[in-house]
């Protein structure tokens, strides 16, 4: 868009897209994702210490209550991506800052499993708001969507890590009510920085100029976003088993090694730093590459790495559960790249929360069942089980269009 277009007498004044956003709204979006995943974590991390406060017996009987964060992560993406396109972007991520942090801190306040259930739905409501809202917010006028992506993964996996290792020294030092009151306080705090660094917008992003960047034909397009769709429910059941799963599995698999929270929390937390390291390798590399083939390349590594840590013990599950996350991990970016690639940028909110809604919810069961299937099967089972869902995956993949398809289609 020009500079005289953004200025047209008698019209709503265009934003200047040509230019990215301001290094602090960045930052804050990118730490943004960070909250996302660590406060969708906190229960994962502290659900045996919150199992023995709430006199619940085992913590596999408790995980069933934290189902309801996800799946209202998942579908509460439908309405945050609608609003993002049509509302505008901006005052979404407000309401995400100030609504997670509230939830955060309501949720220390549980004083019994099904409060606690509530307070934890009601994190999954403003946590679905980021992926639909904050990332098609950061690639509106990102360069290099392909790195923007690939670094935005990178924060927002260390949250992950951060959970891990923060959760556990809360605990430790001041019990589980305060693995939630502290980063809520740090949300809030977040959300009146990016309130006064971050300019209102004149004009919501469905009123704006735009265009996809790879144009495919209306069949092809719709056979992308279904597979992708498909592709990212696979992917989610893997994504919320396993880390919500790991800090247990670590516990059990270490017994003999050590067995303090916190130290614990320590292995998980490498384990997630260096996988989210693939992210941003991932990223840089995404452009030169055939995108299905790597896409593909990606997942198909997940399989004998989870067939390892399904055997491993002690310090040999660490370097094959981090294989595991580094190739999960690796996947991620995939699904928001072709979203930018393919899809106009006035509707990318709404396309991002539709296939968002649809495989969060779905894979949300991943958690209400973590419990109960390891219980039943034990970890090497279910990792086991975890393989055939990338196989899966796999499958799916292979339906994408490729890149010569691609090229007949834009030309």
């Amino acid at each position: 868009m020009s500079a005289q277009e953004a200025s047209v007498p008698g019209l709503p004044d265009q934003p200047d897209l040509t230019a990215d956003h301001p290094g602090m709204v960045r930052g804050l979006l990118n730490i943004a994702h960070a909250l996302d995943h660590l406060f969708l974590l906190i229960f994962a991390a502290a659900v045996t210490t919150i199992a023995a406060d709430m006199g619940v017996q085992q913590w596999q009987d408790l995980m069933p209550y934290g189902a309801g964060a996800f799946f209202m992560f998942g579908l509460g993406s439908l309405p945050a991506g609608r609003l993002g396109d049509l509302w505008g972007r901006r005052s979404m991520m407000l309401i995400f800052f100030f609504g997670i942090g509230a939830a955060s801190i309501l949720t220390a306040f549980s004083q019994n499993v099904w409060q606690l259930a509530v307070s934890l739905t009601l994190i999954g409501v403003f946590a679905s708001i980021y992926h639909p809202v904050g990332i098609p917010m950061l690639l509106e006028r990102a360069i290099n969507p392909g790195a923007t992506i690939g670094f935005n993964g990178l924060v927002g996996n260390l949250g992950v890590a951060v959970a891990a290792l923060l959760t556990g020294f809360l605990i430790q030092g001041w019990g589980w009510r305060a693995a939630f009151i502290l980063p809520g306080v740090a949300a809030i705090v977040c959300g009146f920085i990016f309130a006064r660094h971050c300019p209102a917008e004149t004009l919501s992003p469905a009123k704006r100029k735009g265009g996809a960047k790879v144009n495919l034909t209306p069949a092809m397009l719709a056979r992308a976003l279904v597979v992708m769709t498909a592709a990212a429910i696979t992917s989610s059941v893997l994504f919320n088993f396993t880390t919500n799963g790991n800090g247990q599995l670590v516990t059990e698999r270490f017994r003999d090694v050590m067995q303090d929270p916190a130290a614990l929390g320590v292995v998980l937390a490498v384990v997630y730093a260096i996988a989210s390291l693939a992210q941003v390798v991932v990223g840089h590399l995404i452009q030169r590459f055939a995108l299905k083939k790597f896409f593909m390349f990606m997942v198909v590594g997940q399989i004998p790495m989870l067939l390892l840590a399904s055997q491993a013990q002690g310090w040999w599950l660490f370097a094959a559960l981090t294989g595991v996350m580094v190739f999960i991990f690796g996947a991620i970016p995939f699904t928001d790249f072709m979203i930018a690639r393919y899809v106009d940028d006035r509707l990318r909110s709404r396309v991002s929360g539709m296939r968002l809604g649809v495989s969060f919810a779905v894979s949300s069961l991943s958690v209400w069942a973590l419990g109960p299937v390891v219980k039943a099967m034990g970890f090497a089972d279910s990792l086991i089980l975890l393989a055939g869902f990338s196989v899966v995956t796999t499958l799916i993949l292979s339906l994408l269009p490729s890149a010569d398809q691609e090229q007949a289609a834009t030309v």
